[in-house]
């Protein structure tokens, strides 16, 4: 076994205040094992010439006995550890306090029935709620509780569609955090099941065609032991007849005939077309259209080629309404006709801008949703592209919603940042007046903290703005205990949002800090550009200098900064974890993508290759991806950062394999006395639908984690207490 000496039993760390916290007494240490993971030395591939072994290959079957037994170990030793901490217990208390809070959705119109989501404070998964049109909430009754799919709240609501007239429904169910779902169809009016039960049904919206059925995407389901890890490259659209069988679906695009790795369709709201995008990666699809009035009309094309992303918007008659970013990287607003479908045919509605555009449609009206370094700004245009008025927002920070009927007169949209909690504002589309509809209900005081946003440089000059948050008053020292957060990928934006586990933490003189770097899609289409491929190294780069500018400016020190980030952010972690083990005290590699040579061999990996490329391009590509690979570029006999990397054994997008092979080369390579963990959830995916239960107690052992290995020995005053001897 290797041994590992970590701070003992009794916690001898220091208080955290607002004063700097004393150092933690290093002389009371005790022995931590870490459990033995087999290596296979023989396993050795040749990359362009270059020998790589794998020795830790074997992990990828995460439903061997000898994998199990492996999970099982190093569980038993991070949960050993993390019961060690103090105060865990009483962060978990304390967030469970902030949690029990009402949340209520913004409502919906379907057929007769006005529908919303409800949680009453702790419950697993929300609940779907319904009052007849024109009533109000106080009459509600409930129409689907997601918590009696399974009885440890595992299971989850993973998509839900009605039909035109709202007659019928049908929704989908996630079992474990599998992305791969079952359909049921339901009556709506009575609540009754009808139909089969459609099965193995993956990145998928439901689409009604009036109320003879509906369009779904799946992939052929892989065999065997491969079921949650096997590649599924080969996206169908098909077409489910109400009261038929699922083997008697048709197919509608994809398949061998035209072979796409995402396919998915839509019916425009008033019925008329159908309308298919597919692609080969996360960036670009092609856009295709069918009649659907007509049943012999063929699918027609739009767009061919991956090199832009398009969808329809609207369409009202024979005239389409586009957003796309064809020759405009920040998105446009175009429009066209069904016999015009050709691009040299659209005519610019709203031209790009300098700024980053997202459209929805409600009312009649276009809503152009800006994205400004970062921030939202909210613009109203007619049909004819002619601007009507700004929406004021309550301040910087995200808006959403911005969507529904094309005859709405009234429609809700939600409003956020770092310091103000998601409300829902209604607003009236004639008259352009917002009224607070649902203020939320968490116990947070606004007043007592500052976002602020802040631009540093890169390492190569570009600026790259960052948002840290933090309870007034706070003292540049140096020593207050930081959380960096990053994702730097996919053209994803990191748009500021209320998370409720950071409450206890600021409370406590933490500062959270989100850097909007590139890969990210902040700035559009060039800045995602930026952190892709031969690229990706300016994604680590930014995010390294964003942990140098919070040290530098004294928000923090190396001693007191902690780094985070999930998915593509967990590769984000390991990357800069692996290329400056000095620069942070703490990291969290979340279901991370950390063995990039072999990424594109799981699941639906292989569609992540215009981000990252992969290792079978060429000897450039696969030098560039083993130089920053974490699983590869960990260093024996170096001292790592006190690290918790964390999966679920039911990962299906990101395999768990990632984290195990990282994890176990991790606890090789590294010495000292920072401890080195994995933290495996079971009966948990990705992410999406994970119970409330194990959210919080997810929460409470990172922060345990972290502070403990920042060198605090237990908590100030819990949260209630805190604010009730603040008042």
């Amino acid at each position: 076994m290797k041994h590992l000496k970590i701070a003992g039993a009794v916690l001898a760390l220091a208080v955290l205040s607002s004063c700097a916290p004393q150092e933690a007494k290093q002389d009371e240490k005790m022995a931590l094992d870490y459990p033995e993971t087999r290596k296979d030395t023989s396993l050795i591939e040749d990359y362009f010439g270059t020998m790589v072994a794998d020795p830790y290959r074997w992990l990828e079957d995460d439903r061997a006995p000898e994998t199990e037994e492996w999970v099982k170990a190093e569980n038993k030793l991070t949960f050993g550890y993390l019961e060690g901490i103090a105060y865990r217990d009483e962060l978990k208390e304390q967030m469970t306090k902030l949690w029990n809070y009402e949340k209520i959705s913004s409502p919906t119109d379907h057929g007769n029935f006005t529908y919303f989501s409800k949680n009453d404070g702790l419950q697993n998964q929300s609940v779907l709620y319904r009052f007849p049109k024109g009533g109000n909430m106080d009459s509600a009754q409930v129409f689907l509780d997601p918590n009696t799919f399974a009885e440890d709240g595992s299971s989850s609501l993973g998509g839900l569609s009605f039909s035109k007239d709202g007659s019928l429904c049908a929704y989908q169910i996630s079992e474990g955090g599998s992305d791969w779902r079952k359909v049921i169809i339901m009556d709506a009016a009575s609540t009754e099941v009808i139909g089969d039960t459609l099965m193995d049904v993956k990145f998928s919206g439901l689409s009604w065609r009036g109320n003879d059925g509906f369009y779904y995407s799946s992939y052929d389901k892989p065999k065997g032991g491969s079921q949650l890890t096997g590649l599924t490259n080969t996206h169908k659209l098909y077409f489910h007849k109400l009261g038929s069988a699922q083997a008697e679906d048709e197919l509608i695009f994809g398949g061998e005939a035209m072979i796409r790795r995402y396919v998915g369709a839509y019916v425009t709201e008033d019925q008329q077309y159908l309308v298919i995008s597919a692609a080969e990666s996360t960036t670009g699809n092609e856009l295709y259209i069918q009649k659907l009035s007509d049943p012999q009309a063929q699918i027609l094309p739009i767009v061919t080629g991956f090199d832009s992303d398009q969808s329809i918007i609207h369409t009202e008659g024979e005239d389409l309404y586009l957003s796309t970013n064809l020759n405009a990287p920040n998105q446009k607003v175009v429009k066209t006709s069904f016999s015009m479908l050709a691009p040299e045919n659209w005519v610019d509605l709203i031209p790009e801008t300098e700024n980053v555009l997202n459209v929805g449609t409600a009312g009649g009206k276009f809503f152009a949703i800006y994205m400004i370094d970062a921030v939202n700004k909210v613009f109203q245009y007619n049909i004819k592209g002619e601007l009507e008025r700004e929406i004021e927002l309550p301040g910087p920070g995200s808006a959403g919603g911005f969507g529904g009927n094309w005859d709405d007169e009234e429609i809700y949209y939600s409003f956020t940042n770092y310091v103000y909690p998601a409300s829902t504002f209604k607003y009236n589309i004639a008259s352009g007046e917002s009224e607070l509809y649902r203020k939320s209900a968490v116990d947070f005081d606004s007043e007592q903290y500052e976002s602020k946003q802040v631009f540093y440089s890169s390492k190569d000059g570009t600026k790259v703005p960052m948002i840290i948050t933090y309870k007034k008053g706070l003292n540049l020292d140096g020593s207050n205990p930081t959380l960096l957060y990053g994702y730097g990928g996919f053209n994803v934006s990191l748009t500021p949002g209320f998370r409720t586990s950071n409450i206890v933490f600021l409370e406590q003189g933490g500062v959270f800090a989100v850097a909007n770097i590139r890969g990210g899609g902040e700035y559009g289409e060039a800045w995602h550009q930026a952190g892709t491929k031969m690229n990706k190294q300016n994604v680590f780069d930014d995010f390294i200098a964003a942990a140098e500018y919070l040290i530098s400016e004294g928000y923090t020190s190396k001693a007191k900064l902690a780094i985070e980030g999930g998915s593509n952010g967990g590769l984000l972690v390991g990357a800069v974890m692996t290329q400056r083990p000095d620069l942070m005290a703490v990291a969290f590699p979340a279901v991370g993508v950390l063995d990039m040579l072999r990424y594109h061999k799981f699941t639906s990996g292989a569609g992540w290759h215009t981000d990252y490329g992969t290792s079978e391009d060429s000897k450039e590509m696969f030098d560039y991806l083993y130089g920053y690979s974490p699983v590869h570029n960990l260093k024996k006999g170096t001292e790592y950062p006190a690290t918790m990397v964390t999966t679920g054994d039911h990962d299906d997008r990101v395999v768990p394999a990632h984290s195990f092979k990282f994890a176990a080369a991790l606890q090789n390579a590294h010495v000292g006395v920072n401890p080195v963990l994995i933290r495996i959830e079971t009966n948990a995916g990705h992410g999406a639908g994970k119970p409330t239960d194990k959210i919080i107690q997810e929460q409470a052992d990172k922060w345990s984690f972290m502070l403990y290995n920042m060198g605090y020995e237990k908590l100030p005053h819990p949260y209630a207490s805190a604010q009730a001897s603040a008042e």
